[in-house]
């Protein structure tokens, strides 16, 4: 079955423990997918290790830890030390991509690598023995409720393809736009875990549109 990852972009702020603990109790979600940005990466600013580690109490599901920030070897520590249990990286924001991953699973988490749309799906071919998750950006990273990207399809068949050759047990995620359509879209091109953030949140019965993912 398709995991679903709600991402807490879109949950309401000002009571975000109790949205945490209302969608942790949503049956079909193992995952809650948590979007740092720093500002410089990506335009936007969202939470840090703090945050997370204040709702780790709320929830037991598997924080999905989803770093959209420059430079992230500096912050690895404070993540996992918040509560994190995967943490993923992008390609595109540092120099050292082998070393964080070494350093992320050196700290007994998961290891995911992330690429924003332009990012040619190639550059994974030498770091699928590193990691445990591939995240697939189906919008520009940075904002939440952004419309999905079609021409990421094809990207993400390639993806599947390549974990499938490699053998290796390596979880393929997609995050952006993602509804009851683009969902199937998703999971016909290969795609283990969806996040969906607005999709979920912006309506007050989360189990029924989480039931439409599936």
């Amino acid at each position: 079955m398709t995991e679903i990852a709600p991402s807490i972009l879109s949950a309401d702020f000002s009571k975000l423990g109790e949205e945490v603990k209302k969608i942790s109790n949503c049956n079909n979600v193992n995952y809650l997918h948590l979007d740092v940005m720093d500002g410089n990466f990506v335009p936007n600013i969202t939470i840090g290790p703090d945050v997370i580690k204040s709702i780790r109490k709320e929830s037991d599901l598997i924080f999905d830890t989803h770093l959209m920030i420059n430079n992230p070897e500096n912050h690895i520590k404070a993540f996992v030390d918040a509560g994190s249990d995967i943490i993923t990286i992008h390609y595109e924001a540092t120099t050292h991509i082998d070393s964080v991953l070494t350093q992320i699973k050196s700290l007994d988490k998961k290891a995911g690598i992330s690429i924003v749309p332009s990012t040619n799906e190639n550059v994974l071919d030498y770091i699928l023995d590193k990691v445990d998750l591939i995240l697939v950006m189906t919008v520009n990273p940075g904002f939440g409720g952004q419309k999905f990207l079609e021409s990421q399809i094809e990207k993400i068949r390639n993806i599947r393809q390549k974990i499938d050759n490699s053998g290796k047990d390596i979880l393929l995620q997609v995050d952006g736009g993602i509804n009851d359509k683009t969902a199937k879209i998703s999971v016909e091109a290969g795609a283990d875990i969806l996040v969906s953030g607005s999709y979920i949140f912006n309506h007050d019965n989360y189990q029924e549109k989480i039931n439409k993912l599936i």
